[in-house]
């Protein structure tokens, strides 16, 4: 139905969208620009009063207005990357995003997020998850949306964008290293998950280490990143090419070196020279508004408790994305993590549409059936 709306659109009112994108663009985000141009020409009058603003309310539209879905989330729709992409988008609203941590049992919360708006099109999601101190996480939380932003500038393709960002802060961060006083900076490092959503519709995600991202599809999750840990044959071969090794703890997980959990990173500068790399593995989805209901990043304090499908379920139960993020981070301390638990919600279009009736959780779960084993 979303297509037939389009195409109904474009064929009366194209030639005005064409010369006037700009102003079509203002004119269904602010009201007053509603009642201005409205009064400009009866032409425009009845465009929009009978395709934008059918109850004459001078509300600009939204997914209820068509009567498309159940949504709970109310969003203005983009017109231009509407047309351009052929289906209505909903405009993601900073202010809607959903964003928690917490400490855990640990001293400190090495734990870092962001979100940003990059540019007019682009928007900027990322967790870090620090260890070794919050010195590697914290140089990311300052830097990392410099990067990608200058790189914009100069590539269309946001996964070369998000290697050539991953891998410029990994050496800004040596030589930052190398140049301080502070030996403890060449062993510490951070994870890094950083999601670029451009038009509303494109999803570019980067991940090193083992925090993670997924989107909600129909209720059911969908990885976006896989873990970067020893387990798997290639890092596992990479690490042994470069004269590391694996050592597994006392508790069955295997280490680089017998130090660190995982095979990419950035920062942990003793152990470059051993096959821990920075160059993220990077996903491209697109987006189907009607079917994805949020993206979420978060860190390993929740992944490594709450599998997948229970973040979906969780999320699903809750009214907005600020209070999900909230009660996600809050049930893996209640589950037992001990970490620090951190998420990133963004809602899409399904927001609230795929809500489960019946959610359970069980305690007294194997510890295998959660976390990365998910």
């Amino acid at each position: 139905m979303s297509t037939a709306v389009l195409v109904t659109f474009v064929r009366h009112g194209g030639a005005r969208v064409r010369k006037g994108a700009v102003l079509t663009s203002r004119v269904l985000q602010d009201k007053s620009h509603v009642t201005s141009a409205c009064q400009c020409s009866p032409i425009h009058r009845r465009c929009f009063s009978s395709r934008f603003d059918p109850d004459g309310s001078g509300r600009p539209a939204t997914w209820d207005t068509f009567g498309i879905w159940d949504n709970r989330i109310d969003e203005p729709i983009q017109l231009p990357p509407s047309i351009k992409h052929g289906k209505l988008i909903p405009n993601i609203n900073l202010s809607k995003i959903g964003c928690s941590t917490q400490l855990g049992k640990r001293k400190e919360n090495e734990d870092r997020f962001n979100v940003a708006k990059l540019t007019d099109d682009v928007l900027f999601f990322a967790v870090y998850d620090g260890h070794g101190g919050a010195a590697a996480a914290d140089f990311c939380d300052r830097f990392m949306a410099n990067y990608i932003k200058e790189f914009l500038i100069q590539e269309q393709d946001m996964e070369k964008v998000l290697t050539k960002a991953f891998l410029e802060i990994d050496k800004a961060f040596a030589r930052q290293a190398h140049l301080s006083v502070n030996a403890t900076l060449l062993n510490c490092g951070t994870t890094a998950t950083v999601a670029l959503l451009r038009d509303g519709i494109e999803l570019v995600v980067a991940s090193v280490g083992d925090s993670r991202a997924l989107l909600c599809r129909k209720g059911k999750p969908v990885k976006l990143t896989i873990d970067h840990t020893p387990e798997r044959k290639e890092e596992k071969q990479r690490i042994r090419d470069c004269g590391g090794f694996v050592a597994w703890n006392s508790l069955g997980q295997p280490h680089v070196n017998g130090r660190l959990a995982m095979t990419r990173s950035i920062g942990d500068l003793d152990l470059k020279s051993m096959g821990v790399i920075a160059e993220p593995e990077t996903k491209r989805v697109k987006l189907h508004h009607a079917d994805d209901s949020f993206l979420v990043l978060t860190t390993d304090g929740v992944n490594f408790i709450v599998n997948s499908q229970e973040i979906c379920d969780i999320i699903n139960q809750c009214h907005d994305p600020n209070e999900a993020a909230q009660v996600l981070t809050e049930q893996a301390i209640q589950y037992g993590a001990e970490d620090n638990s951190t998420a990133i919600i963004v809602p899409f279009g399904a927001w609230g549409k795929h809500k489960s009736s019946e959610v359970s959780f069980s305690f007294s779960r194997g510890f295998a059936s959660s976390g990365r084993w998910a």
